[in-house]
């Protein structure tokens, strides 16, 4: 047998072990390998649809990962309209609904089926012959968008389904965030000083409609379907047989439903689970109840919003009162300074609640709450504790205001609030409460690339108080690595050597190890082509630095608070005199006399056959101009390599001047040595 033909027979063994592992972990919730063999399946995967991309496929489970950004959603016009629910708030209004149904079919005996109501995003999938092609966002019900790219990305959703399905399927479902990535993703936002999302349904919504599919890769988000549309063609009958069909194929559904046998019943499920729903691992804040016989479904018909044949049944959110006990601060992984409210302990969703977050300096005084107060408290999102609003009417004079103290209580180093943020921070790089995060950072691959320096190491380096700064990394010895648990001769050696190699990084990865704030690959990829090494980029002003392309105030202000902390400066030199490179071996764009995209707008699209699109975009750098990902009437020149996909289109209509790869050679040889540019292979 070829090597080609067991290559193929492994990616397509590998495809179906993957996808029925994914089976069992997200639609039977019964896993049967851990996180690192399955890890280690779809490294395999996809090293190998890379050396063989002849065999790659639209249903492979490497293509769940992010493309290349999109311009814009294409708008899709759904082939049934995306109607939503009315609403019950109370049981007097379910029982109209009973009622309702009663009187238009006759007062026969109903059965429904309760499902508990998923707060997500309403989505529709198309399958074609079994295939995953296309899925859109409910949107305005009867045209929504096309977020098939990013669907894709969604671990649960099958992208081929288990059971031979022929001609086209249309299933529609709910996207959702659970509760532990929900607050999670809050937590690093708020560290961040972005907003935060409100509940899960607003994650969800807003991460599955991000133009960049990686930042949707970036978020866990899983799928629930619970309707099929022309399910006669599969002989279903019911609501109940659909659900139960639709596990049976590869799709995952929520199991906590019930065919109920009248009112009673449906009343007696939203009894049982008004509580009990706190127990699961996902937001439902109510329950759907559906006719079970779908053929009455035409019968009872729709309004011009809703169907007559569902309603959804609203718990109502619950609120309790609390005393705020104390305002103690902690310090995130950023540095950010968060105020904490401490509560007597109360009962809310289904758990006890002592703390809960005042998020920001604004918030506390923008809601007036002082240390003593009587203050309302539910859970956002039924997930995050919060306070919605103080009782001043029980005020007794005693109460104190809160302050943001100026030093840091982790370190006691000054602390800055940066131009347009809310959060105040740190800034000192080594201070304790930050120091394991900046250090899995500083050995990350996008940064210092230090292979076998990974969480637990890092932990038990700072445990056994080896390492106090991200330098100190280049002042271990043998030794001392030997003395770290479950660390064996050939690991320290091969960690000692990583650290070795990682001395000669690059000026751009070493600003972006530094951590510095706002400061990721891309910025530091620009500082590092400004400045020839990190002493002058520590003495530029913030004035100068703001004026850099794709450096604005906020990005300045933060990288000349970073190099004006004494702390900051102390660990440079540290790294300096354990022989860390300072130093860019590339030109400084500003060093390169000619500038001939001088103030202008350089759009790549397609693939280039000469060398790498970061390679193309440093040129045109260098040479005066800027890049951009989209096409506007602003854009000067698009250079189209092969396949240049509808961005070329798009500067045809604009009138955009157009030229190929040979021509944008021609352009830049006779000011770049050609020969520097690494060549694609």
């Amino acid at each position: 047998m070829s090597g080609i033909q067991e290559a193929k027979e492994r990616i397509d063994r590998l495809k179906k072990d993957i996808e029925d592992h994914n089976y069992r972990y997200y639609v039977l919730d019964d896993p049967s390998i851990d996180d690192s063999e399955y890890d280690h399946m779809m490294h395999e995967l996809k090293e190998l649809e890379k050396e063989y991309p002849e065999f790659s496929t639209s249903d492979s489970p490497a293509a769940r990962v992010g493309g290349q950004p999109l311009d814009a959603f294409e708008k899709i016009e759904h082939s049934e309209p995306m109607l939503s629910l009315d609403n019950a708030l109370g049981i007097d209004e379910l029982k109209s609904f009973f009622s309702r149904v009663s009187q238009s079919l006759g007062d026969k005996e109903i059965d429904y089926v309760c499902e508990l109501k998923i707060d997500g995003l309403a989505v529709s999938l198309l399958y074609k012959d079994g295939l995953f092609i296309r899925g859109a966002t409910r949107g305005n019900g009867r045209i929504g968008e096309n977020v098939t790219r990013n669907l894709k990305t969604v671990r649960s959703l099958p992208l081929s389904l288990r059971s031979s399905v022929k001609g086209d399927l249309e299933v529609r479902g709910e996207v959702y965030m659970n509760k532990e990535h929900f607050a999670e993703l809050n937590r690093r936002r708020e560290e961040a000083g972005e907003p935060l999302f409100a509940n899960p349904r607003n994650a969800s919504a807003g991460s599955l409609r991000q133009l960049d599919p990686s930042v949707t890769s970036s978020r866990p988000l899983a799928l629930f379907v619970y309707y099929m549309l022309d399910p006669g063609n599969s002989g279903l009958k019911t609501q109940g047989q659909i659900l139960k069909w639709l596990r049976e194929t590869g799709f995952p559904t929520q199991q906590q439903n019930r065919i109920c046998h009248g009112p009673e019943e449906v009343l007696a499920f939203i009894e049982e689970w008004r509580d009990k729903r706190h127990e699961l691992s996902y937001v439902t804040d109510g329950v759907v109840v559906k006719v079970n016989d779908r053929s009455l479904w035409k019968k009872l018909g729709n309004t011009a919003k809703s169907p007559k044949w569902a309603i959804a049944f609203k718990y109502p959110p619950e609120e309790k009162l609390s005393r705020v006990k104390d305002i103690v601060i902690s310090v995130g992984r950023t540095g950010a300074l968060t105020p904490t409210a401490i509560l007597d302990p109360v009962h809310l969703s289904g758990t006890i609640v002592r703390r809960a977050s005042l998020h920001n300096e604004d918030e506390v005084k923008r809601k007036d709450i002082r240390i003593g107060d009587m203050a309302w408290v539910r859970k956002a999102g039924e997930i995050i504790p919060e306070i919605i609003k103080v009782d001043k009417e029980r005020r007794s004079g005693d109460e104190k205001p809160f302050r943001m103290p100026d030093k840091c209580p982790e370190c006691g180093s000054g602390v800055v609030r940066l131009p347009g943020e809310v959060a105040v921070r740190c800034v000192n790089a080594s201070c304790p409460a930050q120091l394991r995060e900046g250090l899995i950072h500083f050995a990350s691959r996008q940064a210092m690339d230090i292979r076998g320096l990974g969480e637990k190491i890092i932990e038990k380096l700072i445990e056994k108080e080896m390492v106090t700064d991200i330098a100190d990394i280049y002042y271990l010895d043998k030794a001392q690595l030997l003395d770290l648990e479950r660390m064996g001769e050939k690991s320290a050696d091969n960690l000692l050597r990583a650290i070795e190699k990682s001395r000669e990084c690059s000026l751009e990865n070493l600003v972006t190890a530094l951590g510095i704030r706002f400061v990721g690959s891309k910025v530091a990829e620009t500082l590092a082509g400004y400045f020839s090494n990190i002493k002058d980029l520590e003495n530029a002003s913030a004035e100068s630095l703001s004026k850099l392309e794709g450096i604005g105030d906020k990005i300045a202000v933060s990288i000349n608070a970073y190099f004006n902390d004494a702390t900051n400066l102390r660990v440079l030199e540290k790294l300096s005199d354990a022989g860390v490179k300072m130093r860019s071996e590339n030109t400084p764009y500003e060093a390169v006399a000619d500038k001939i995209f001088q103030d202008m707008r350089i759009v790549f699209t397609g693939e280039l056959d000469s060398f790498s699109r970061k390679d193309a975009e440093d040129v045109v750098k260098q040479l005066g101009g800027k890049t951009s990902s989209s096409i506007s009437r602003r854009t000067s020149i698009v250079v189209a390599g092969s396949d240049p996909g509808s961005k070329y289109k798009k500067a045809s209509d604009l009138g955009v001047r157009i030229i190929d790869e040979k021509a944008f050679l021609e352009m830049i040889t006779p000011y770049i040595d050609g020969s520097e540019l690494p060549k694609r292979h």
